[in-house]
């Protein structure tokens, strides 16, 4: 026999605010009298006060997590250019890379070429403030493994406004090793739209074409 008292937090409150107010209404006719309800009055009030500070802890989660992906993006946006920089540097020993944690690059390691095909995105915005970004190679478009030689995909985005006309218009958001990366938002750029381009990056650093251009609308 299906139990009377709705499962979901929501409807649960619904049912009570509507026992309690019946019951104080008839309390002669159910048998009862004021003393009877007043203690569900208090657990109402207070079961109440209890879903609004969890849906208050639940909306503060989603922006604290959204606000960690942004800062992090700034700063590795600013690490790899200066990480290259130093790397570019030819008095650097690998004794300093290591101490940097940084790439050694191996001198009994075949020559990689440059990454010369695209990567192709797609987004997924089904997830409030939050964009799922699957890339492929362009030529094996039924697969997410990446070109030989390839160590990850660098993603830029630009948020809001018209669609970029060039990169210098975007800014570093990571890169990603493995399909698909997740973009989380703050709760302001919730209904803005996001453009992306990205572009292989191979074990040597060295980049590849750009992809086109894809939007998404970020869901607030």
């Amino acid at each position: 026999m299906p139990d009377y008292i709705p499962t979901s937090d929501a409807d649960y409150s619904d049912w009570l605010h509507q026992f309690v107010t019946y019951a104080n209404a008839n309390l002669a006719v159910l048998g009862l009298v004021a003393a009877d309800v007043t203690p569900l009055t208090s657990a109402s009030t207070d079961f109440d006060a209890a879903i609004t500070a969890n849906d208050a802890a639940v909306a503060q989660a989603q922006g604290t997590t959204a606000t960690k992906g942004t800062k992090r993006s700034v700063a590795e946006g600013i690490t790899r250019p200066l990480v290259a920089q130093i790397q570019a540097h030819p008095g650097v020993t690998d004794a300093q890379r290591n101490s940097l944690g940084i790439t050694v690059r191996s001198l009994s390691r075949a020559l990689v070429d440059a990454p010369t095909t695209k990567p192709v995105a797609t987004v997924d915005t089904s997830q409030r403030l939050q964009h799922t970004i699957t890339f492929v190679d362009e030529l094996t478009p039924s697969s997410r493994a990446k070109p030989d030689g390839v160590s990850g995909c660098e993603i830029w985005m630009k948020i809001d406004g018209p669609p970029p006309v060039d990169p210098s218009e975007l800014r570093y958001l990571a890169t990603d090793t493995r399909s698909p990366y997740v973009a989380g938002f703050d709760g302001a750029n919730g209904g803005k739209t996001a453009y992306y381009m990205l572009r292989w990056v191979n074990t040597r650093g060295e980049t590849g074409p750009w992809s086109q251009t894809v939007s998404a609308t970020i869901t607030g």
